[in-house]
């Protein structure tokens, strides 16, 4: 198993605790309820992700070149999806202007998209 793959997973695992009980317990009342979906969604795909790239390091000893893109773009995916979302969310409490937030989430997007096709593609080249 690959410990940095394991290490990034875990700590993206933590966060995602931390911000989860966040938004349910700190959040609440304070957002309206779009702003609060948009943080459980953030939060989702956080996760989504989180499992991925734990996953991921079961391949680690293949040295597949793909297991390594995958990793980079779920890692991406995460900053730029659920960490554009969770500022967007907070917008109504931190007076943040989002405007540059409009391309960063589908980017991120785009991320796991190309995350979800490396692992496909190395899953077929596996022996």
């Amino acid at each position: 198993m690959n410990k940095r793959i394991i290490l990034v997973g875990a700590l993206f695992g933590i966060i995602g605790v931390i911000l989860g009980a966040f938004g349910a317990h700190g959040l609440e009342g304070k957002v309206s309820a779009t702003s609060l979906d948009n943080w459980k969604t953030a939060v989702s795909y956080q996760f989504y992700h989180t499992f991925a790239i734990l996953y991921l390091s079961t391949f680690s000893r293949a040295k597949n070149g793909l297991i390594n893109f995958s990793f980079i773009t779920f890692t991406l995916g995460i900053i730029l999806f659920s960490g554009s979302l969770y500022l967007l969310a907070t917008r109504e409490i931190t007076q943040l202007s989002a405007s540059f937030l409009g391309p960063i989430t589908p980017l991120g997007g785009l991320c796991f998209i190309l995350g979800w096709i490396g692992l496909f593609i190395a899953t077929i080249r596996h022996k």
